[in-house]
C-alpha cells in the first residue's frame, strides 16, 4: 500500500503541483483547504482525484483554528507544510493579522497535530529565501556576498517587510518544536520566487501578482533595475518529494536558480517569443529615475537603497547535490509561466461572455 501523506494548503499555486506530483510517484494524498466547497478553488484538485482515483482525500482546516489538523494528520507519514499567506508589501495593510499569525499559529496548530500521531516520521516545511534574507544588502553581509541558507534574516520586521518577517518566525518557531522532541524530523526548503505554469487562476500566491503586474502593463514605460531569485514551481514540488524521500536529506535547503532574473530579462523572454505583447516593458529604467520617481509609485527612498540595482549569486549545491536538483532554464519557467497566464486569462473572457 502507498504511504499516505498529506499536504496543507493543496489548493494554492506550490500545493496543487506538490499534490499532482505525489499522486504521479505513487502516493496516497489528503490535502487540506479552508473550504472544500469551494468549487473554484478545489477544482483542480477534483480533477487530479478523477485522475488518480481513490488516492486523493481532502480535508477541511484553517490555519488558525487549534486541532484544526488533527484529523488530516493521523495516520500519515509523511507532512508537507505548504500553507502560509504569500502577499507582496502593497497588498498587506495589517501585517499582524495577514501574515504573521496565520504562518507562526498555523505552523503551531500543525506541530501541535504531528505531536499527537505517532504515524509521522518526517515533516517537510515550505519556507522561503525571505526566511535567510531581509533586504537584498542583507546578502552583501554574507561569506562571498552569496547567498546561503546559513543565515537567517535578522533584519525584517512587522513594519519592514512583514511577509519576510512571518516566514523567519515561523521556521524558527518550527525548529523549536522540532528540536523539543525525537520522535520526528523536519526538512526545510526556502524557495525564491516561484513562477511557472498555475493550475488554477484563483490563487492569492504573490508571485502570481507580482507576474499578473508584468504582463498586464504595469511596466509598459519600462521596468526599474529589480531582480529577483527564481526557481520552478515543479523543480519545487519535486524537491519536496525528495527531501521527503531521500533519509539523508536535512537541514535547510535553498532552492532558486544560480542566478538572479530581473523583470527587464523577464520581458526580454516573453518578447523574444510573443513579440506581439506590446504591454510588455521594452527599456530598463535607469537607476536615478527610479529613485527620483519611486515614491510616487509606492516605493520608499529606502527600499530603493536596499534593492535597486542588487544582485548576488545564490549558492544552490545542496539542492542540486543532496536532493538531485536539476533546474529549469529560466525561459522555460517564465514562458510556461506567461503561457498559463494567458490561457486562463481566456477562459475568464470566455466563461463571461
Amino acid at each position: 500500500m502507498a504511504d499516505t501523506v498529506l499536504v496543507t494548503g493543496g489548493s494554492g499555486f506550490v500545493g496543487s503541483h506538490l499534490v499532482r506530483q505525489l499522486l504521479g510517484d505513487g502516493y496516497a494524498v489528503r490535502a487540506t483547504v479552508r473550504d472544500p466547497g469551494d468549487p473554484v478553488k478545489t477544482a483542480p484538485l477534483r480533477r487530479l482525484g478523477d485522475e488518480f482515483p481513490g488516492r486523493l482525500e481532502l480535508f477541511r482546516a484553517d490555519l488558525l483554528q487549534p486541532g484544526s489538523f488533527d484529523d488530516a494528520v493521523a495516520g500519515c507519514r509523511v507532512v508537507f507544510h505548504v500553507a502560509s499567506p504569500f502577499l507582496m508589501p502593497e497588498k498587506i495593510s495589517d501585517g499582524r493579522n495577514q501574515v504573521l499569525e496565520p504562518a507562526l499559529q498555523g505552523t503551531r496548530n500543525v506541530l501541535e497535530a504531528l505531536a499527537k500521531s505517532s504515524s509521522v516520521e518526517r515533516l517537510v516545511l515550505t519556507s522561503t529565501v525571505g526566511a535567510i534574507f531581509g533586504d537584498y544588502v542583507d546578502v552583501e553581509q554574507m561569506a562571498g556576498r552569496t547567498l546561503s541558507e546559513r543565515y537567517f534574516n535578522t533584519s525584517s520586521t512587522l513594519a519592514n517587510n512583514p511577509y519576510h518577517f512571518a516566514k523567519v518566525q515561523a521556521e524558527q518557531e518550527a525548529w523549536r518544536l522540532v528540536g523539543a522532541q525525537d520522535r520526528f524530523d523536519m526538512v526545510v526548503l526556502n524557495p525564491g520566487l516561484i513562477l511557472g505554469p498555475s493550475f488554477t487562476p484563483a490563487s492569492d500566491s504573490g508571485s502570481l501578482f507580482l507576474m499578473n503586474e508584468l504582463m498586464s502593463g504595469y511596466f509598459f514605460y519600462g521596468a526599474a533595475n529589480f531582480s529577483f531569485t527564481l526557481v520552478d514551481v515543479r523543480d519545487v514540488a519535486l524537491a519536496h518529494v525528495r527531501a521527503a524521500a531521500l533519509p539523508s536529506a536535512s537541514g535547510r535547503y535553498i532552492l532558486a536558480r544560480p542566478e538572479m532574473v530581473s523583470f527587464q530579462e523577464m520581458g526580454t523572454i516573453i518578447r523574444d517569443r510573443y513579440p506581439r505583447h506590446l504591454r510588455l516593458p521594452r527599456h530598463q529604467v535607469p537607476d536615478w529615475a527610479v529613485r527620483v520617481l519611486g515614491p510616487r509609485f509606492g516605493l520608499t527612498p529606502d527600499y530603493i537603497r536596499k534593492h535597486l540595482g542588487i544582485r548576488f549569486p545564490v549558492d544552490n549545491h545542496r539542492s542540486v547535490d543532496e536532493l538531485g536538483l536539476t533546474y529549469r532554464p529560466a525561459a522555460e519557467t517564465v514562458l510556461d509561466h506567461y503561457e498559463s497566464w494567458r490561457s486562463h486569462r481566456a477562459a475568464r473572457r470566455s466563461a463571461s461572455r
